[in-house]
């Protein structure tokens, strides 16, 4: 039988029991059901939730649950924030662990003070001790104004830590409500930002806008996700709700490693590697003539899936992630059906960005060629084209993955050159019948090279266009090219998810050396 002293000992643990239930029930409530309920009727889920559906099922570990700032001014010293407005700690993801914090807009609006951000900080550091991805899901107003500058040294904590996981392991922020002020640079310095249609992202309100330069902006205009894609080139995805950002962020995750000093996880794959035929019609012969690049994508890629990032910002290249014989590949081409698929300021930053990515986290490049140059332009010129294009170039000349080239049409001037030409290090260039790989367009080079000829010509006209069908049996097509070792092998259409699969397979163990230093200077 139980001794008076052993049931009262008993009891007293079972109270303190009893009480640690009643504490971890009330701060995994947040800022309470009434708060929660209108998170749900504005479309959004709690920040708890969105943890529960990201990570799988009974895997989240939660770190930091009992903390609490220690500010006092402004009555703060009454004010029990829960969790102090963000949920941190580590769970699996489709049986890989990763490291998050999501903020709790229904506590305080999910204001970060001190201590809220050295939770965030302290999460980035442990993916950074474990080699695992980092998710930050962002709902929030910002710096919490009563802290001062506790809050601001808080955020500038999470900018470094940031910059510290950069290359190492993979980044993506959540943007579900708010990210106003500093709070936007986080998410700016992830690898990938994921946005919701309902969420809101910007440095200066529309007020402040107004009150600096008397123009008025809506917050769809200056934050929304739209403008944000299409404008500013900040968010990679877009999604309807939370449940389909959380979708995106496991989608994406698939095709990385959990760190720099991994592959990317292979799927078992047991298709046939045979040819299509119907890849011979997707492309036109004549140059002029537009297309859709992502339908010979989806021909090369496994199941046709692949997954475009950034497709509303430079619509004029297209880049994103697919698979061949399960095996993550990143995928550049330039896109014909917009500005003819001209390199522009905006579409050599996007690609450039994607390329150093892939570089970090051994993901293989695979590159499709029909560019007629870079855009020409005095607005282009003034932007600094010069140094945007240098940024494409540096990008895939510092990168030692495999590089797998396929020129489709058009390979003209220095654009064919930034797009993983022989020179910049290309392990295997690849060429359809159709390419034309030369200086610039035949007309152009026509109009240079036989200028007295077509002047003198009593028939300019019929003169200029043999000159030109000169000019381009003789410079344009893959066969110069080849015969100059520029171009590995012309092959069929058809046959390019095949010879592109084999190629892949044949660098999987591919290893460069390059000179010992801390970094390359890019054109920034």
């Amino acid at each position: 039988m139980e001794t008076q002293e052993e049931t009262t000992r008993k009891k007293s643990m079972d109270d303190k029991i009893a009480e640690l239930e009643a504490r971890r029930a009330e701060l995994e409530l947040g800022g309470g059901q009434e708060r929660i309920d209108r998170q749900h009727k504005s479309g959004k889920l709690s920040a708890r939730e969105r943890v529960d559906r990201l990570a799988d099922k009974g895997s989240f570990e939660e770190i930091g649950l009992f903390s609490r700032h220690r500010a006092t001014l402004f009555g703060m010293a009454e004010k029990e924030l829960p969790a102090d407005g963000v949920v941190t700690g580590c769970a699996t993801v489709d049986g890989r662990l990763v490291h998050l914090a999501s903020q709790d807009f229904t506590v305080a609006g999910g204001a970060a003070g001190e201590t809220h951000c050295k939770k965030v900080a302290d999460m980035m550091a442990m993916s950074l001790k474990t080699g695992s991805p980092f998710v930050f899901i962002n709902d929030s107003g910002g710096a919490r104004v009563q802290e001062g500058i506790d809050s601001l040294a808080g955020y500038a904590r999470v900018f470094y830590k940031n910059v510290m996981l950069s290359g190492t392991v993979p980044q993506i922020a959540l943007i579900c409500g708010p990210c106003a002020g500093g709070a936007a640079y986080s998410p700016a310095l992830t690898d990938f930002v994921i946005q919701t249609e309902q969420a809101r992202m910007f440095i200066t309100g529309p007020q402040v806008i107004k009150q600096v330069t008397g123009e008025d902006v809506s917050a769809e205009e200056l934050g929304g996700p739209q403008s944000q894609m299409h404008y500013s080139g900040v968010v990679h995805l877009i999604a309807r709700d939370d449940q389909e950002a959380i979708e995106l962020c496991k989608r994406l995750l698939s095709f990385m490693p959990s760190n720099n000093l991994e592959d990317p996880p292979r799927l078992n794959f047991g298709g046939r590697l045979k040819a299509d035929a119907e890849m011979n019609k997707v492309v036109p012969a004549d140059p002029k003539v537009a297309y859709d690049v992502r339908d010979v994508i989806v021909r090369v890629v496994d199941n046709e899936d692949f997954l475009e990032i950034q497709p509303g910002f430079a619509a004029n290249i297209v880049i994103g992630f697919g698979r061949l014989q399960g095996r993550p590949v990143g995928i550049v081409a330039n896109q014909p059906c917009v500005l003819a698929g001209a390199l522009d300021i905006d579409a050599s930053d996007k690609s450039a960005r994607f390329v150093r990515f892939c570089n970090a986290f051994n993901i293989p490049l695979v590159t499709f060629v029909d560019v007629p140059g870079f855009l020409p332009g005095v607005e282009q010129e003034r932007g600094g084209i010069i140094r945007h294009g240098a940024k494409l170039l540096f990008a895939y000349s510092a990168a030692t993955v495999p590089k797998i080239t396929v020129v489709l049409r058009k390979a003209y001037g220095g654009a064919y050159i930034a797009m993983c030409s022989r020179g910049l290090g290309a392990d295997r260039v690849l060429a359809w019948p159709t390419a034309e790989i030369a200086v610039m367009g035949a007309e152009g080079a026509a109009e240079i090279v036989f200028r007295r000829e077509i002047d003198a010509a009593e028939d300019q006209a019929a003169r200029r266009k043999e000159l030109v069908d000169e000019y381009r049996d003789t410079f344009s097509n893959p066969y110069v090219a080849a015969g100059r070792r520029l171009v590995d092998d012309v092959i069929e259409p058809a046959d390019t998810r095949r010879v592109v699969a084999r190629a892949l397979e044949s660098l999987h163990s591919k290893r460069e050396l390059r000179p010992q230093k801390k970094h390359g200077l890019i054109p920034l």
